[in-house]
């Protein structure tokens, strides 16, 4: 799932509060690597996920370029990232989707695949009742937070699934659904993206990884895995090559998949992120063509 470009850019010190930056070379259609003297810190996982949350880096990432940020290139991931979730590129069409995959984690819904089991799902109807305290799903959340964390269906059926449909309509629970993407996977992914030196293809990989293991620092989880990455190679941010930390971290994207979910999901490595390397598409140029589950993709 990404894209292409090279741009060698001379170190240029930037003055920032927190301290001196250097913009590095990258190999990611432009994309300097913003890097402090405390960048190694990020090797670790509190440190990472602090960065990735937090405002610390605000006036780097500003002086950055958009990356997957951009509207049309962050389309296009929500795109790459449902035709994994929901094998469709038409991610609009999939907020009232729900169902039961059977991979342990309970019901599986919305546009990103938020699971009852996963505790993401019980966080956004949460959040959703404090807005909207009337809302269709609110008289599930005693059941959601007694699930939360087991593939179990007690107190949800059989009128959840249903209700999760009619909620869906609304275009009230749509916005928190694409706001919590945002707020938990986006955002994070794609400013620690950045901050590691990565285009468009890296912040990607990292967006995808973050959707499918989650945006935590247990074995497994998002955080854990650059970890593991980190040991087989340098980021750009720290003079490594784009290529070789990319190879290197969709290797233990793949491993968690073939650890955790049996090698179901292993296309939207094998055959839509690796393929993107492969063609040295850093930059995650369109036009586009990937495949999930021997399903074939493309994007214009």
């Amino acid at each position: 799932m990404k894209r292409s470009g090279c741009l060698l850019l001379a170190l240029v010190p930037v003055l920032v509060t927190a301290g001196a930056y250097l913009f590095v070379p990258a190999d990611s259609g432009g994309v300097g690597a913003a890097r402090s003297a405390a960048s190694a810190d990020r090797g670790s996982r509190e440190e990472a996920k602090s960065a990735a949350e937090g405002s610390e880096d605000d006036e780097v990432i500003d002086g950055l370029p958009a990356g997957l940020a951009a509207s049309a290139k962050k389309e296009l991931a929500q795109q790459i990232v449902a035709s994994a979730v929901n094998s469709t590129t038409d991610w609009r069409g999939t907020y009232g989707s729900i169902r039961d995959t059977g991979d342990g984690r309970g019901y599986t819904a919305g546009i990103l695949g938020y699971c009852t089991g996963t505790h993401d799902l019980l966080e956004l109807v949460e959040g959703y009742t404090e807005e909207y305290p009337g809302n269709g799903l609110a008289e599930y959340l005693p059941a959601l937070r007694e699930v939360d964390g087991t593939d179990s269906h007690e107190g949800l059926d059989p009128g959840f699934p249903e209700a999760w449909r009619t909620e869906a309509k609304s275009e009230d629970f749509r916005a928190a659904q694409e706001a919590e993407r945002d707020r938990v996977y986006f955002d994070p992914a794609v400013r620690l993206a950045k901050l590691d030196g990565l285009g468009a293809l890296g912040q990607l990989a990292y967006y995808d990884a973050m959707v499918l293991h989650g945006p935590g620092t247990e074995a497994n989880g998002f955080y854990e895995l650059r970890e593991r990455a980190l040991d087989k190679a340098d980021t750009p941010a720290d003079g490594g090559s784009e290529e070789e930390y990319l190879n290197a971290f969709l290797d233990v994207h793949r491993a968690a998949i073939e650890a955790t979910r049996g090698g179901d999901d292993i296309g939207r490595v094998d055959t839509t992120l690796r393929r993107f390397l492969r063609d040295g598409n850093l930059g995650l140029s369109t036009p586009l063509r990937w495949e999930v589950d021997g399903e074939t993709f493309t994007a214009s």
